[in-house]
């Protein structure tokens, strides 16, 4: 990661930085177990807008700072201003609507490293991603029975798209923490390493998603989303248009060039 690009931001609870093909955006607000308020959410729409507009950048790895926790959900501290009313929510609800959409409109692939706790809010983020690494000592969970209010149907349909129906509810009903063994036995994460060993891990995962060919990709993360009954509806015209760019592209006559000649591919996204 050395050599990697600050980018700059409205609020210094996000931060973001690229390099070698991989974005990095971090919550950090650690003093707060990087619960996330309002305008952090602001800062995530830039940062993902800029990770957007940069082509090198090939793969995005969402991480919490301070290593213990991911994201605590959402700012509890600020209920009081911002979510007392359901009119109030509704604004809440929106700024965190254009963040999350920002990130999926990216259409590059998201890591979600994972470091204790990840609950809530947090959850519903890391679930935005498209492969999940975590720690032993990470929890998963969802409170809000807890708390009286109600998870985002979008974040219940990637729930339920991960982990199944009757898991979900388990999560919901409960309130409870899922330890990491918990978490991937039920498909809710894709790997547990070592905490020393998660940076490496995944920064190996991300450069060599960053390698391969970001259109196949594409075609692959939208059709797998699509099928696997995410929130997004079924469109086989655009899977079709996706998986008809791949075999026009440039990057289609490099593969075969690259493995006639028996060397590394080096594909452009074009």
């Amino acid at each position: 990661m050395d050599g990697s690009t600050a980018i700059n931001l409205p609020t210094d609870k996000i931060l973001a930085r690229s390099g070698d093909g991989v974005g990095w955006l971090t919550f950090n607000q650690p003093e707060k177990r990087n619960a996330i308020s309002l305008s952090m959410w602001g800062g995530v729409s830039a940062a993902a807008e800029a990770f957007a507009a940069d082509e090198s950048v090939r793969v995005v790895v969402m991480q919490g700072a301070g290593g213990k926790a991911f994201a605590a959900g959402a700012d509890i501290s600020e209920f009081e201003a911002s979510r007392n009313s359901a009119a109030a929510e509704d604004e809440y609800r929106r700024v965190g609507s254009v963040a999350r959409l920002a990130l999926q409109k990216m259409e590059k692939p998201i890591i979600a490293m994972v470091q204790g706790f990840c609950i809530g809010g947090g959850c519903a983020i890391a679930m935005l991603a498209d492969l999940r690494v975590a720690t032993p000592d990470s929890r998963f969970g969802i409170p809000a029975a807890r708390l009286g209010v109600a998870y985002a149907t979008e974040s219940l349909a990637r729930l339920v798209a991960l982990v199944g129906p009757s898991v979900a509810k388990d999560i919901m009903f409960t309130g409870r923490f899922l330890t990491a063994a918990e978490a991937l036995a039920a498909g809710l994460i894709n790997q547990v390493v070592e905490a020393e060993a998660l940076e490496s891990t995944v920064a190996g995962i991300a450069r060599r998603i960053a390698t391969n060919a970001p259109l196949t990709i594409r075609h692959a993360r939208t059709a797998i989303d699509m099928l696997a009954g995410g929130p997004s509806p079924r469109d086989d015209a655009r899977l079709d248009g996706l998986y008809r760019a791949c075999f026009d592209s440039e990057d289609f006559r490099e593969g075969r060039t690259a493995f006639m000649a028996k060397r590394p591919p080096m594909f452009r996204g074009k």
